[in-house]
């Protein structure tokens, strides 16, 4: 029910009743402009995108930590949340005041920095785009609630990343051998499993020696180990999609069997590495025997870097997307693309290789009758001679 009347004071007011049968009135100078506002009211209604104005009141701190605890999240997701929303500039500002504009110098402010927040660094850009992404959740959360009827994100301009090709590093194969040289006897093996099997740093420290089929070849990925506060190791299941089994070659099979000689117990649930009895090894304890293998080698390049060098030799051997995604663990085919689609041969390299085996084919009669011509005519002139 709407309607429009005319005030003593000259003004129209325009009214209308929610679905709650609650009463809604604004007052225009025009009755134009009040006919155009119960216009657009009823047309939200009728579409279903009509919003209650009292809804968008809270703030976006509060409405943002409601909808967190409805979600099913591991802790390194949680943790991820709470340093986004906390490092937003208008988390006391109610959802229907905030604007483009807010979003804006919220980004901004985190890639120049400021030396009198809380948080004075400049962040990168994939960092910002993370935490962008983590509140345009929210936002994206309220307008499906009917707290607000816009989201204050869309069109909002992020800094740009550098292309993936570029900011990847991969070392050479004379790299990955420095760095085994380099590694400490029992941390050999944990380097070995990233160059040649593409496991992460936190599949490496879960590996239990039961996940290891010295038979079949092959290492079953099933659980990470994450560093939870406190310095403890927390036994989390894989990445969303990187439970998987990674097929090994004969020299890393090898490898580990010398390497598990030294478990006597040959209990399945022993850890493979061991940063202390019964204790495996997480990012820190691992990231320390890391560090020292390459200072040591003098390699420049991060752990993860030893995926991208697995990566990269399943390319060039000829491995299609499928088989490079299953090996990685990867979601889809398109996060393997996303990331390393620069690395396949380009429709451009395949037909110049095409191309030259052609004509290297087809001249080759040519280049047999020139050196048969050759050999002639040196014999002739041997025995001229």
């Amino acid at each position: 029910m709407a309607s429009i009347k005319k005030r003593p004071n000259g003004k129209w007011r325009a009214r209308y009743r929610d679905e709650a049968g609650k009463e809604h009135a604004r007052h225009f100078d025009r009755k134009t402009d009040a006919q155009r506002w119960l216009d657009e009211v009823t047309a939200s209604v009728v579409t279903g995108h009509y919003v209650d104005p009292r809804a968008g009141r809270v703030t976006f701190e509060s409405y943002a930590q409601a909808w967190a605890e409805r979600q099913v999240w591991v802790r390194s997701t949680e943790a991820g949340f709470r340093l986004a929303v906390g490092s937003t500039t208008f988390g006391a500002l109610e959802m229907h005041k905030i604007r483009p504009s807010h979003i804006e110098a919220w980004i901004k402010r985190m890639r120049d920095g400021n030396p009198s927040e809380q948080e004075p660094r400049k962040l990168a850009a994939t960092t910002i785009t993370t935490r962008f992404n983590i509140v345009h959740g929210v936002f994206t959360a309220a307008i499906r609630d009917r707290v607000i009827a816009s989201d204050p994100c869309t069109g909002v301009t992020l800094p740009r990343r550098r292309r993936r090709e570029a900011a990847m590093t991969i070392p050479t194969a004379d790299q990955v051998g420095a760095l085994l040289d380099a590694a400490r006897e029992d941390f050999t093996p944990f380097v070995a499993l990233a160059a040649f099997a593409g496991l992460r740093l936190g599949e490496v420290c879960a590996l239990q020696l039961g996940d290891v089929d010295f038979l079949r070849r092959t290492v079953h990925v099933r659980r990470q180990v994450q560093r939870a506060p406190g310095g403890e190791a927390e036994i989390r299941p894989p990445k969303f999609g990187s439970e998987r089994d990674v097929f090994l070659p004969d020299e890393l099979v090898t490898m580990l069997s010398v390497h598990v000689s030294g478990l006597n117990d040959g209990d399945p649930g022993r850890w493979l590495f061991e940063r202390a009895p019964d204790k495996p090894h997480h990012q820190n304890s691992a990231g320390f025997l890391w560090r020292g293998a390459r200072e040591s080698a003098r390699v420049e390049a991060r752990f993860h870097d030893l995926r991208h060098f697995f990566a990269s030799g399943l390319i060039a051997a000829g491995c299609d997307v499928v088989t490079v995604q299953r090996a990685l663990g990867h979601t889809s085919a398109t996060t393997t693309l996303s990331v390393y689609a620069h690395l396949w041969p380009s429709a451009e390299d395949r037909t110049r290789q095409a191309a030259a085996a052609l004509m290297s084919e087809a001249m080759r009669p040519v280049a047999d009758a020139v050196r048969t011509a050759e050999g002639g005519d040196a014999h002739k002139s041997r025995s001229g001679a």
